[in-house]
């Protein structure tokens, strides 16, 4: 045991420089109970610890940064994750996650000496016929033609002959006019649709553009609507800025082949459209040829893809901020051996009173860990408005988890007790005499 007469003899004479709850509790509530009997209360611990902190405002202040830093960096990590993911699924439902498409392939040589095997209206009308679910379908046959734009102008459109239903499966939104209907399809009506950007170029505005004639090989064509792609595919499409869209029944005029250069289909649930996707592979594969390839697809891929690059993304934002938490970690370590070193004495006069190993351990360990949860706090409320700052000033609603922000304090609190140990073993360990000693 070290309470010795030398120990007391050692002893400050003035013990009141140091707040009452750095001694013992036992000490303060009697001086004739036993010094020895007890460790101090949580509350005591945590008035010395905030004792500590008011005594050191600024060196804590400048640790919990480094830790605050790595918190809103978590959180906000998770934030920019779950806004990309939602970002990406708006996106796919604006061009239409029911979509299914199915084009030829000419990838495997041909063992015959016949043309080449394409897409017919018979595949698309014996794929309705079978499918369950599909509610709509579309031919689209392209047609590039040179179109005189009057004065002396011409250009080159991308004529796409299409069924009413494209502009539904491909969700496309109308800026002016209308779509032709049934009616149009079916009387081979002379109308036509061009792009917003086109009628841009040439009419000055897509209202403007409404009732004009364009003519496609001497054929004029009335100007019923102009229309524009709801999410940009920066020309991964069929739809260009230079798009031109007819009755397909009227492209028949200027092609009178069968064939189509796709398919469009469109199923009445996402759920679906796994399965529809293979039937109508088998089915296009069933009605041709065995060496002809056709390529059928639906939006689910690209969601993934997608998916896998957030994920990746985040994985990497993840690291730099778990990186910057470690950081903080080691700022916390080290700046808790500096603090031990600048209260030996302090130390040897709490074991002098009264205080165990583990008290001191408790008390070093627990200082650590409220420096970790006041920069997590920080952080939490850092990582929450940032993107409540983005709400408020575009209107924009930016998720938020709740998750990130208690993963955030259970990983300051983890970091408070792993860089917070080492420093608190050593506070414990120092002897008692040694300590009163020191200067």
């Amino acid at each position: 045991m070290y309470r010795s007469d030398s120990l007391k003899v050692a002893l400050p004479t003035r013990l009141n420089s140091f707040p009452a709850y750095i001694l013992a509790p036992s000490v303060r509530d009697s001086a004739e109970r036993n010094p020895f009997s007890r460790s101090p209360a949580l509350s005591d611990l945590i008035m010395l610890v905030y004792d500590t902190f008011c005594r050191n405002k600024m060196r804590f202040v400048l640790t919990s940064i480094g830790i605050a830093i790595g918190t809103a960096s978590l959180i906000l990590v998770v934030t920019i994750g779950m806004t990309g993911k939602r970002y990406l699924l708006k996106q796919v439902q604006s061009i239409g996650s029911n979509e299914i498409w199915a084009e030829y392939e000419s990838g495997l040589p041909r063992i015959t000496t016949s043309e080449l095997d394409f897409l017919t209206v018979e595949d698309m009308h014996a794929v309705q016929a079978s499918v369950p679910g599909t509610i709509a379908a579309s031919p689209v046959v392209a047609l590039g033609e040179r179109v005189p734009l009057g004065n002396g102008m011409e250009r080159n459109l991308k004529v796409l002959g299409v069924s009413v239903d494209y502009w539904k499966i491909r969700n496309l939104v109308l800026v002016s006019g209308r779509f032709f209907d049934a009616q149009d399809e079916q009387l081979r009506n002379k109308a036509c649709l061009i792009t917003q950007s086109l009628a841009w170029q040439i009419y000055g505005s897509p209202d403007a553009a409404i009732g004009k004639t364009l003519k496609l090989n001497e054929l004029p064509l009335t100007i019923i609507g102009t229309f524009k792609e709801r999410v940009d595919t920066f020309g991964q499409t069929e739809v260009t800025d230079d798009t031109m869209v007819i009755p397909y029944s009227v492209s028949r005029y200027f092609n009178d082949s069968p064939y189509v250069k796709m398919l469009y289909f469109s199923v009445s649930s996402p759920s679906m459209v796994a399965d529809a996707t293979a039937h109508i592979r088998e089915i296009l594969v069933s009605r041709h040829r065995a060496e002809s390839v056709y390529s059928v697809q639906n939006l689910s891929q690209l969601v993934a893809l997608a998916n896998q690059v957030t994920q990746t993304l985040t994985l990497v934002l993840l690291t730099v901020a778990a990186i910057t938490l470690l950081v903080g970690g080691v700022g916390v370590m080290n700046i808790m051996f500096v603090t031990v070193s600048a209260r030996v004495r302090e130390i040897g006069i709490r074991k002098a009173f009264g205080a165990t190993t583990r008290d001191i351990k408790a008390q070093f360990l627990l200082e650590a860990i409220m420096i970790s949860l006041a920069g997590g706090l920080i952080g939490v409320i850092a990582g929450f408005g940032v993107p409540l700052v983005i709400r408020w000033g575009t209107q924009y609603l930016i998720p938020v988890s709740g998750f990130s922000a208690i993963a955030g304090i259970l990983t300051c609190s983890l970091i408070g007790v792993l860089f917070g140990t080492l420093p608190a073993v050593r506070a414990a360990r120092l002897d008692p005499v040694d300590s009163l000693r020191y200067e």
